[in-house]
Parts: C-alpha cells; sequence; structure tokens
C-alpha cells in the first residue's frame, strides 16, 4: 500500500494536497487538529474543510493529532511503517503577528511540531519522501535594505538590481535580520529538515513559499492576506490596510501549483534541498492592485481605511525566484496567473455562500 501522510491537511495546502494525491496514492491520511480556530478564531476553522474532504475523497482518513504530541504521531506512523511514502508537513501557526503573543507555542508548534514529524518518518518510514512548507520570513526583513522605488500604485525594485528579472533567490542570507517570532521558529523548523535530508540521507525538501492562496483558505485578519481581502469585498466588510502606503508587493501563487511542484520532487527527489516558491513575475501584485481588481469584479467600491504602522518584519517587496526548482523540474509551470487567482477564490466563495 502506498500511503500519503499530510499535517495540516485542513489547510490551505494540505487540503489541496489531499485531494490531488487521493487520485495517485492508495490512501491519504490527513492530521489537522483544528489550531487554526484557536489561533485566529472561528471565523478561520478549517472544521468545514476537513468535512468536506471526507465527503469527498473515499480514501482519505483523518486523525486529529497535536502535531507537538510525539508519542500520538509516533504511535500512528508506526501503524503503517514503510508504506508512507510521501509526508507532507504543512501544519504551522503562521502568523508573525500572533506569534509575538504566545511564544512558547508558536516555537513548540512550529520548530518542536517538526521535529517530531522528522524524527518519527526517520524511525518507520526513512525511504519517504519529507516535503516541508516553509516561509519567506525566514529571510527576515533583509529584503527590506534591497534598492526599492515608489512608484503609482507599488513598490518596485530597482531595474538595474539582479533581483529585478526573476525576483529574490536561495542565496539571500537568513542571518542579522529581524525575522519575528515567526520567522524565527520556521527557521529553526527549515534548517531542521535541511539538516535530516544532509545528515540522515533523508530525502527532504523545504519550499520557501511567497503568498500561497486559493479558494481553500480560511482566511483571517493575520493571517492568508489575499483570501482575507476577497473574504472582506464579497461580504463587504472594512479591512485595513497596515503601512507602506498600501503599495507592498507579494507574489500570489495558487495552492493547486504549490502541490504540483511537490508532485514533481516526489517523483525524483533529492536530499536537503531548499527552494523559494511563489507566484514570482508571473504572478504579483501590490495591495492597491489587489483591491483594484477586487472593485472591478464586485463592481463596488472596496471599503478599507489605512494606518501608518505596518506589522513588525513584514516585507515591502518579495517577489520569489523560483528558477532553481524550474532548473530541477523543467516540466513545471504555472496554471494560474494573479487575475484567474483572485477571481478563483471571488466566484468560490460566492458559490459556497459564506467566505
Amino acid at each position: 500500500m502506498d500511503i500519503c501522510l499530510i499535517t495540516g491537511s485542513g489547510g490551505l495546502i494540505g487540503s489541496e494536497a489531499a485531494e490531488f494525491f487521493s487520485g495517485s496514492f492508495d490512501k491519504v491520511i490527513g492530521i489537522d487538529n483544528d489550531m487554526r480556530a484557536y489561533f485566529f478564531g472561528e471565523g478561520a476553522s478549517t472544521s468545514w474543510n476537513v468535512a468536506r474532504l471526507g465527503e469527498n475523497l473515499k480514501n482519505y482518513e483523518h486523525f486529529s493529532i497535536d502535531i507537538r504530541d510525539f508519542d500520538k504521531l509516533e504511535k500512528l506512523f508506526s501503524e503503517y511503517g514503510t508504506d508512507i511514502k510521501l509526508v507532507l508537513h504543512t501544519a504551522a501557526q503562521p502568523s508573525h503577528d500572533w506569534a509575538a503573543k504566545e511564544p512558547f507555542t508558536d516555537f513548540t508548534v512550529n520548530a518542536n511540531g517538526t521535529l517530531n514529524m522528522l524524527e518519527a518518518a526517520k524511525r518507520h518510514c526513512p525511504d519517504a519522501v519529507f516535503i516541508f512548507t516553509s516561509t519567506n520570513k525566514v529571510y527576515g526583513d533583509t529584503p527590506n535594505l534591497l534598492p526599492l522605488v515608489e512608484l503609482e500604485t507599488r513598490w518596485e525594485i530597482d531595474s538595474s538590481h539582479p533581483y529585478f528579472e526573476r525576483g529574490i533567490d536561495e542565496t539571500m542570507s537568513i542571518d542579522s535580520s529581524k525575522h519575528s517570532i515567526f520567522g524565527a521558529s520556521k527557521v529553526a523548523a527549515d534548517v531542521m529538515v535541511q539538516e535530516y535530508g544532509r545528515y540522515f540521507g533523508m530525502k527532504t525538501a523545504v519550499f520557501r513559499g511567497g503568498c500561497l492562496t486559493g479558494p481553500n483558505h480560511s482566511g483571517a485578519q493575520l493571517h492568508g492576506f489575499l483570501s482575507y481581502l476577497v473574504k472582506c469585498a464579497v461580504t463587504d466588510t472594512p479591512y485595513t490596510i497596515f503601512g507602506y502606503k498600501g503599495k507592498q508587493v507579494r507574489d500570489n501563487i495558487h495552492s493547486y501549483d504549490m502541490i504540483n511542484a511537490f508532485s514533481h520532487f516526489y517523483k525524483a527527489p533529492r536530499s536537503g534541498v531548499v527552494y523559494n516558491m511563489g507566484g514570482s513575475r508571473h504572478s504579483c501584485c501590490s495591495m492597491l492592485e489587489a483591491i483594484a481588481m477586487l472593485e472591478k469584479l464586485t463592481g463596488r467600491p472596496f471599503r478599507h481605511s489605512y494606518t501608518e504602522d505596518n506589522r513588525s518584519g513584514d516585507h515591502i517587496w518579495w517577489i520569489s525566484d523560483v528558477s532553481k526548482f524550474k532548473n530541477d523540474y523543467p516540466e513545471w509551470e504555472y496554471t494560474f496567473g494573479i487575475e484567474r487567482i483572485i477571481t478563483d477564490i471571488y466566484r468560490t466563495m460566492l458559490e459556497r455562500g459564506t467566505a
């Protein structure tokens, strides 16, 4: 039996992965204890998504396990052993604002939880492919030191800079910068995943995501920028822009394109590799540009306010250079651009009748 095991299976990337891999694996095991509701409130609960997976995927089995509980994880891993061929670790505390309130919770979920997953895999399915969703926040606020130019609707990097054409690559230092508490806990997890690949020879990969998004995201004010923005547009809820004149730039990658990248890695894995993965120049926008797209979709003004206080450690401009991954896996291509992503999220929210 071939098993795909996914943590955070009720979340955006986890649920997309469960659907994607259900057709190519005999069994998909999901681990999710809905801590997102604890982090961000009931409006961000993933319970609806877990229920949807159970209804739609006949080979999906769900376990409400806290990844900080090694004994329960090991019991599950020992039950299925080497039948586990792919481990997708997407569970996390994902907000740098929230992490500052409960640093112990943030670190034990992100760092200790990742170590628990790695060790359980090493003991019971050491030949499995292990993929970890990291974040561009591991680079801290170093990107804010780049030579940025203010344009009418966005910040942009100076056209003479090497990052202008493709974006930021994996050679950027993660040292000597302000990461936020969340960024620091993800650095610990990120490096540990690399180490289990290099030290123990496991097939591990770190994907440092830009803005991961899609219609199955339970967006909240503190996490899930594009999903929450669309949610506010659908429900006509006021939105607050934090700093940088609303011109901060993000590259947005649709969850399907992210999981498709995982699939390419699974078929031809390496050990201890790191990839920046986001929308790159193919799919990026500023907050003001995203708002303009939503106003066009909804046919009404987007209600928002502005505060000069930017979020601590937040990036002014981030575009991922994905050329390292594309060089290793040249058959992978994007299927979603920014306008299609926003439209997909918007239409899905309308169809669900709830945001």
